[in-house]
């Protein structure tokens, strides 16, 4: 029965980044004015509230709308992807499988936003001091990256057909 579904059993790590994620924003969204800031650590982290209508690093932000469409439909096949790369997934395969749930999660997370709101909501201010900041981010955000990290680790650590072969 799992060789038939693969890893789809981790989709529950999806949906539970997903909620978090979902009731962060709302929080965040109902608590917050647009960019008040509350500090957490000084001089390094702050709440805020953000929203950005493009992709990473607010890319195409500045569009005229149709970039909502068209990062709403890469998330919608992204994910499908991704649920089909999980069912085909090897029973040893786990740590892909936890990368690709949380790619998964952040990636649904994103995408309910664009298509409700016609924005991301973001809330995480990383800076130093006032000189440097990085773009504003939520927990979709940080979901994705760690799961993206996963999947390059899992790159790096896996076996390659020949180096079976030659140690056999």
């Amino acid at each position: 029965m799992s060789a038939r579904f693969g890893k789809l059993g981790w989709v529950w790590l999806s949906a539970v980044v997903f909620v978090i994620d979902q009731v962060t924003k709302y929080w965040f969204d109902n608590n917050l004015q647009m960019w008040e800031r509350i500090t957490v650590i000084p001089h390094v982290l702050d709440w805020t509230l953000a929203y950005n209508t493009g992709a990473a690093f607010s890319f195409l932000a500045g569009a005229s709308g149709w970039q909502r469409w068209l990062f709403t439909l890469i998330a919608v096949v992204v994910s499908v992807v991704l649920v089909v790369w999980l069912k085909r997934l090897k029973p040893d395969e786990t740590w892909l499988a936890v990368g690709l749930a949380l790619v998964l999660g952040g990636a649904l997370g994103n995408l309910v936003d664009r298509v409700v709101f016609g924005h991301v909501v973001d809330f995480i201010l990383v800076h130093w001091q006032s000189s440097w900041y990085f773009p504003a981010f939520n927990l979709a955000d940080s979901a994705i990256t760690v799961g993206a990290i996963l999947l390059a680790l899992d790159m790096f650590k896996s076996k390659k057909p020949e180096e079976e072969v030659a140690r056999d």
